[in-house]
């Protein structure tokens, strides 16, 4: 999206508002014995009272096994606000699952956050503070520590418990590459809102805002050019499945087979309802003729996700291989076991992985050829927003970018011991390019390293200059 996101100061650690649980559930009187020991493992983990996610209340499990909270009682500091938690929904073992409460009751700047067994009396856990989140007040750690305010927010996964005010305690050291960098379009070809890149060869795949898909080929040795070729001149008109609606395409990616597979296209709304988060991924068949595409697929996330701002959901998308994450050990977030593709039935052969501007959360997901899709994965990029996400192959690493809200931050993240995507280096961006409102990032492939570099290239939503795409360089 053409903008840039104001960021706020942080207040100093010294007025960070520490709490813990308002009670001890065992202490309880009139709780049953055996209700009591089940719901003492239930913790109101992290509590979410503004910016571009609604109000919102994380639950954690830190007991050893899965516990049914249907039925049970989220309230403000207000004994007549209720939220009551769904029939069928359980927490696993080491699980967290958030609530949009904000449809039932806002959540203040001196509030609380209480969880009640369904019987609507038995307090189970809580929290109270005296300022708004920023964005984010988290248990540190998960289900057992105090309060603070983390720069991330997690909803649904871990906190984000590192040095307050990096989102992580990686620090920032210089481009990997050159210091230069140079544009990679002719004058005013694309205009604003270019977003998503995905480099495959010869060919450079760009998704705009607008509801556009760009094929793009060689323009010399160093740039890029519509091609002019079976209606790509001008990009491709985006519909939804049936041919209606208008993407909010922001990010694009291939699979395993390449573009004869089809592109998939992660969009945060429909522009003929922009005032309405469909956070979802798109299939296209992109050898069809025409001026326009019609997804063949949707799988809409949207119910799955933590709320956001309509113009602040899915802006990155890239597909990972099963083989690097059945190798790595990649923990499956819905079975609590090692991911087992096999476990899935026929999908894309990996996982893909989308970022959310509003959360800086990354999600990855097994889109089943049937339509169906589980989500697998949850983790913090580390930053306040993630507006692209690229799997590089020759590295096996996961790009997540920011742009200028970010000062154009990259980070870079792999599966560590626990099974988990960690944050292995955080990248300024190349000293030679201005803080422009990148949105878009792709790498060459380990076929174009030459004297141990290869091209890397940037979109510019704002079209800074007159151009969109930039080119520059990085080790390979």
């Amino acid at each position: 999206m053409n903008r840039s996101i104001a960021r706020r100061g942080r207040r100093a650690l010294a007025r960070f508002l520490v709490a813990g649980p308002l009670f001890a559930v065992g202490a309880l009187s009139g709780a049953p014995a055996a209700h009591a020991a089940v719901a003492d493992d239930i913790r109101v983990n992290e509590v979410v009272t503004t910016g571009g996610v609604n109000d919102s209340i994380e639950l954690f499990n830190k007991g050893t096994a899965a516990i049914d909270v249907s039925g049970w009682i989220l309230r403000d500091n207000d004994k007549n606000h209720t939220f009551k938690i769904a029939a069928g929904t359980t927490l696993a073992a080491g699980g967290y699952r958030s609530f949009d409460v904000s449809g039932k009751f806002g959540l203040g700047s001196d509030d609380q956050a209480r969880l009640y067994l369904a019987d609507g009396k038995t307090l189970v856990d809580g929290f109270s503070w005296t300022e708004h989140s920023e964005p984010s007040w988290s248990r540190c750690p998960d289900g057992t520590g105090t309060f603070r305010q983390a720069t991330t927010v997690t909803l649904g996964a871990p906190n984000s418990c590192g040095t307050p005010g990096g989102g992580g305690s990686t620090d920032p050291v210089a481009w990997p590459g050159a210091s230069g960098v140079a544009t990679a379009d002719a004058s005013n070809v694309f205009g604003q809102d270019l977003s998503g890149l995905y480099q495959e060869g010869d060919v450079l795949w760009g998704a705009q805002n607008n509801g556009k898909l760009w094929r793009l080929v060689r323009d010399g040795s160093a740039g890029w050019k519509p091609d002019t070729g079976n209606g790509w001149s001008s990009g491709k008109t985006l519909r939804f499945t049936g041919g209606s609606g208008s993407p909010d395409s922001e990010g694009v990616t291939l699979a395993g087979s390449g573009s004869a597979g089809g592109a998939f296209v992660a969009s945060e709304r429909d522009g003929s309802a922009s005032g309405t988060s469909r956070l979802s991924v798109l299939k296209y068949d992109i050898t069809a003729s025409g001026s326009s595409l019609t997804a063949s697929k949707e799988w809409n996330l949207t119910s799955d996700l933590p709320a956001t701002g309509s113009n602040l959901g899915l802006e990155g998308i890239t597909w990972v291989p099963d083989s690097y994450l059945t190798g790595a050990g990649l923990g499956d977030a819905s079975t609590g076991a090692a991911y087992d593709p096999a476990r899935y039935g026929a999908h894309s052969g990996g996982v893909f992985f989308v970022g959310v501007e509003g959360t800086g959360m990354v999600h990855g997901y097994v889109l089943a050829d049937s339509g169906g899709h589980t989500r697998v994965a949850s983790f913090s990029s580390g930053m306040t927003g993630v507006m692209e996400l690229q799997w590089e192959p020759q590295a096996a690493r996961l790009w997540a970018v920011c742009d200028d809200t970010c000062d154009g931050r990259h980070r870079t993240l792999k599966i560590d011991a626990t099974g988990s995507f960690t944050t292995t280096a955080v990248y300024d961006r190349p000293t030679g390019m201005p803080n422009h409102n990148n949105e878009g990032f792709s790498l060459a492939g380990s076929d174009e390293c030459v004297a141990g570099s290869k091209p890397v290239y940037w979109s510019d939503d704002s079209n800074d200059g007159g151009h969109a795409l930039r080119r520059g360089t990085i080790t390979c």
